[in-house]
């Protein structure tokens, strides 16, 4: 039996929140959690959205690379 291990080049990671400052929580845990498997993050994109009832949604993407 052989075993073959590969790193993990390429990452991608979605996130929700109703508040800001929890967007930015989970985003952080995240990077912190990938800098142990020598991710970093290569870029992010996110948006905000406001429902009928004037409450807030945000939204991001995380795009992590292997750190070369």
């Amino acid at each position: 039996m052989k075993l073959q291990f590969d790193l993990l080049e390429d990452k991608i990671e979605f996130f929700e929140a109703l508040d800001i400052k929890e967007m930015e929580k989970k985003i952080n845990e995240k990077i912190e959690d990938n800098k142990a498997i020598m991710l970093q993050v290569h870029s992010i994109s996110h948006q905000m959205h406001v429902d009928e009832n004037g409450r807030t949604f945000y939204s991001a993407v995380v795009h992590f690379k292997l750190k070369k």
